[in-house]
């Protein structure tokens, strides 16, 4: 029983007008991920999808992409992107995977799951970066939900380890109150995705802070390869 994680799979099955391919490094990537899955994840193991990722607008629009990761071995666990314009409440995304049979799908919101010892915790987060408008509503939500999460694995005696969707460091753009957050509960490992090229890969802060060792997990960057945690 292994866990993985890897973000931004920006699938578009059921929207074929949002093809990811026209982008450098995107070539033929949905079928890349699904062969690099198959070689490397078993059905006992666990993936941590880091948002942005079905380009469906809806639930019905995304339920394309729903159903090409179902297919996929293992159990995995979904959070919130910024482009996750299908992302509902979290009874209303249950109750749609268990009418079509999702059965391995399972939303990361306000809540955290149990691998081991560990405690799978996250929420999307939020920065100030290039082209985002900062939002100090959104952040306070989102902060929120993220010691929510966490508090919820503490609280079952598991240690938490974070999966965010915007990175809390990027460039000199350092989001305090996340990365507070993650000094409060001594996370050890904290994973996100959210930046893509060249260029953004080279500004996404990787390493320790605090005592927190921060991974970026976006899919381009891992060349669609799902990253093994444990």
């Amino acid at each position: 029983m292994r866990l993985f994680t890897i973000g931004d799979l920006h699938l578009s099955f059921g929207v074929p007008d949002k093809p990811m391919d026209i982008f450098g490094g995107w070539k033929d990537y949905q079928n890349l991920l699904e062969q690099n899955w198959l070689e490397r994840i078993a059905p006992e193991d666990t993936v941590v999808l880091a948002g942005d990722f079905s380009w469906g607008m809806t639930l019905a629009q995304a339920e394309a992409d729903f159903a090409f990761v179902q297919n996929l071995p293992g159990q995995k666990i979904l959070l919130k992107g910024n482009h996750d314009y299908w992302w509902a409440s979290k009874k209303k995304m249950d109750d749609f995977f268990t009418a079509h049979g999702f059965n391995t799908l399972h939303i990361l919101h306000n809540n955290h799951y149990a691998f081991g010892q560990y405690g799978i915790c996250g929420t999307r987060g939020w920065v100030s970066m290039q082209g985002e408008a900062a939002d100090a509503k959104i952040l306070a939500r989102e902060v929120q939900r993220l010691q929510v999460s966490i508090q919820s694995a503490v609280d079952a005696g598991l240690e938490p380890i974070v999966f965010l969707h915007y990175p809390p460091i990027y460039g000199t753009s350092m989001n305090y109150e996340i990365l507070e957050v993650l000094h409060k509960y001594q996370i050890r490992k904290c994973y996100y995705g959210h930046v893509h090229g060249k260029s953004g890969h080279n500004h996404a802060f990787q390493g320790m802070y605090e005592g927190t060792e921060m991974r970026m997990i976006s899919s381009d960057y891992l060349q669609f390869v799902p990253e093994q945690i444990f």
